[in-house]
């Protein structure tokens, strides 16, 4: 066996290749189960079975490449993975870093002429930025037994399709059980999203933590009524109620010493006309903390400012919660491998908590899992400016690397524990 080395060039022509599809007039928007995921998709697949792996779909879609062995058919593979769906008007690295990554690990590995004690696989999972079906993660959850694989199917998207049918229709209703692959442990390797680790001149943040998530839905009911005969003291205007409480969240969160954020990211009146007092406002209400004693004293401040709110202003109020998910902290033992790693090959690292929501807080649930972060230029994501240098793109890579060819060939354990 020769010492492995990932080949970084594949690996970024990869990025760049999946970033065009999905793209119309310069714009990159893959939502889960479209037709540009189809084609994603495809081309995944594509990628590993020129590598040699099995390929897997499973019934919520998920799709996983397989590399393993007569010698270690039976055990728990060390498995790697991320998400290739977009949000709207995307970059190119957020999720489908990690998934090509984790194909390329597993190439430099076979190169190598490695015979690793665990299967290896990577993971692409269905859904996982929620912004056509709801919630999020979805296709980790459903593989970590979090939510039933039925109601997940059934999710209805904002474009009124439902998620079952539509991975039909795009040929991705595959014919394994999620979760059927439970791995020894899990990693996943992701730009940060954020300005930490540029601002303080690491290359790697070995992940510790993740913060909790609440979503809500809150729609106040008022009367539509004629914007210049209306005394301001006689209205019941819905959108006057939703103004109030986006003040109220920014000013509480700034005010905080806490790490606590709160995001209203989307918002509707009805019937939306300029002359006309808004009967109906509908917005979001995204609240975001890694201690769950304090999320959840912020969830229950805004449920009681709501009912102020509604009082005040003398209209209904009702609130659907969409997703709700507990901070999560990762395994210890994997996230010190991370930083092992980082410091063999002389690379700056960080522990940090993560902001954003990823697969790994859901599998997480079902085995030892870890992330790697690599600065984010400007801390910027979801947006198309987002960008993260080669250099750093390899560096994390080459860590991941490193920490799955120490589990993989590792002596396994009967416990089937990470280690740590």
């Amino acid at each position: 066996m020769t010492p492995p080395s990932l080949d970084a060039a594949r690996m970024l022509e990869r990025i760049v290749a999946l970033g065009e599809i999905g793209r119309t007039d310069g714009v990159l928007t893959r939502l889960a189960a479209s037709d540009a995921d189809r084609a994603a998709r495809d081309r995944l697949v594509a990628w590993l079975r020129e590598a040699g792996l099995d390929v897997v779909i499973d019934r919520i879609g998920n799709i996983l490449g397989v590399w393993s062995t007569p010698e270690n058919a039976g055990r728990a593979p060390v498995v790697m993975g991320s998400h290739i769906d977009t949000v709207i008007d995307a970059g190119i690295y957020d999720g489908c870093y990690g998934v090509l990554a984790g194909l390329a690990v597993i190439e430099a590995l076979k190169e190598s002429g490695a015979t690793p004690l665990r299967p290896l696989a990577v993971v692409a999972f269905t859904n996982e930025e929620g912004v056509r079906f709801a919630p999020d993660m979805l296709g980790s959850l459903v593989a970590a037994g979090g939510m039933p694989l039925e109601a997940a199917l059934a999710v209805v998207g904002t474009d009124g399709a439902r998620l079952g049918d539509e991975l039909q229709r795009i040929g991705y209703a595959g014919a394994a059980d999620p979760g059927a692959l439970r791995p020894h442990a899990y990693l996943e390797l992701h730009i940060e999203q954020g300005p930490v680790l540029e601002r303080e001149g690491a290359s790697i943040g070995a992940v510790g933590r993740l913060q909790g998530i609440s979503w809500r839905r809150v729609v106040f009911q008022g009367v539509a009524n004629h914007a210049g005969t209306t005394p301001m003291a006689m209205r019941r205007d819905a959108g006057a109620a939703a103004a109030r409480v986006i003040a109220w969240l920014r000013d509480r969160m700034r005010a905080s010493n806490a790490s606590t954020v709160a995001t209203v990211g989307v918002i509707a009146f009805e019937p939306n006309a300029i002359n006309v007092i808004p009967s109906r406002a509908t917005f979001t209400v995204d609240l975001r903390d890694p201690d769950a004693a304090r999320l959840r004293r912020e969830e229950d401040a805004l449920e009681e400012f709501l009912a102020e709110v509604a009082r005040s202003e003398d209209v209904g109020v009702s609130v659907e919660v969409l997703a709700r998910f507990e901070p999560v902290a990762f395994d210890p033992g994997l996230v010190a491998m991370i930083e092992e790693a980082a410091a063999a090959r002389r690379l700056p690292c960080r522990r940090m908590v993560s902001g954003a929501g990823h697969d790994a807080q859901m599998m997480a649930r079902v085995a030892p899992a870890a992330m790697i972060f690599v600065p984010s230029r400007d801390g910027v994501s979801h947006n198309p400016a987002e960008f993260t240098a080669q250099a750093d793109l390899a560096a994390g890579a080459a860590v991941l690397l490193d920490v799955v060819a120490r589990l993989a060939c590792a002596t396994p354990d009967d416990d089937g524990r990470a280690g740590g």
